[in-house]
């Protein structure tokens, strides 16, 4: 006679009550408004105070390390001389025209390689092969094509931007669910109807991000090119305030880009929540 021996019954874990981390440092908690506001008007304020001792302290030379009044004193000089403003224009207009031409080839290029295998297999190794050229690079390459004018200023912006806004656009459109397009094409939608109906409305809010990214390395791009051979812009300005050793200039040119990409970064913020309320 065998005897089988029974099996035990398994263990079962320890019963636990879930962890729950209350408070300011919870993951994705809410934040009381007040103490939003209060960390955010620290993440400003903490900053600018140690630039203000750090330019007391370094060497004890203020004309080495300007603090913010100087700073702030050196902008409103330049912005009363009419300089500012013209300089803030001239790099604006560039990183329109650069920036605004690689989103328009960029966007819908990247909605074909999200939406068509065909397309991802056709364009998407080339595009990831030229991203990893660095921009700059072409700077000696765009001044013998096109000069040193502002042709080669704006084809250095769009060379900038062009190759990742691409990516990240397709990356964006690949997020669609493909239970949406399935949906549309069993209640009788066609191939362009699902493109403009259903693709493209899912995808805007993640394009308009992907756009907030590269609109910073746009903004930085257009400083080094304004760095080479240029007669106006806030790289201009940069460059012409450091021969004469205007230290204080520099960090008030420096405190107008910050301004200026953080008002772009908040149009693009408000513009995807605005048309993106769907998702």
């Amino acid at each position: 006679m065998t005897v089988v021996a029974e099996k035990a019954p398994p263990r079962s874990l320890p019963r636990r009550r879930p962890p729950r981390v209350r408070g300011l440092w919870g993951i994705r908690t809410a934040v009381p408004p007040g103490v939003r506001w209060t960390l955010m008007a620290l993440s400003v304020a903490v900053p600018l105070a140690a630039w203000q001792v750090l330019s007391v302290v370094v060497d004890g030379r203020p004309d080495y390390l300007p603090g913010p009044f100087e700073a702030v004193e050196a902008g409103i000089e330049m912005a009363r001389s009419g300089q500012l403003l013209t300089d803030a224009w001239s790099t604006v207009a560039r990183v329109l025209q650069g920036f605004g031409l690689a989103v328009l080839v960029s966007v819908p290029l990247g909605i074909l390689m999200g939406s068509f295998p065909a397309g991802q297999a056709l364009l998407e190794p080339l595009v990831g092969l030229l991203r990893y050229l660095p921009a700059s690079a072409f700077i000696p390459l765009l001044i013998i094509w096109l000069g040193l004018g502002e042709p080669s200023k704006v084809a250095l912006l769009f060379l900038a931007a062009f190759f990742f806004n691409t990516l990240m656009t397709a990356d964006a459109v690949r997020r669609v669910p493909l239970s949406l397009i399935d949906v549309s094409y069993t209640l009788g939608a066609r191939r362009g109807e699902v493109l403009r109906k259903v693709i493209v409305p899912y995808a805007l809010p993640g394009m308009i991000d992907s756009i907030r990214v590269n609109a910073a390395a746009s903004w930085s791009f257009v400083v080094v090119a304004e760095l080479i051979a240029s007669e106006s812009g806030l790289g201009y300005r940069i460059v012409r305030a450091q021969r004469f050793n205007q230290i204080d200039r520099i960090f008030a040119v420096l405190v107008v880009i910050a301004l200026i990409g953080l008002t772009i970064d908040l149009l693009l913020r408000i513009t995807r929540d605005r048309v993106g309320r769907w998702v």
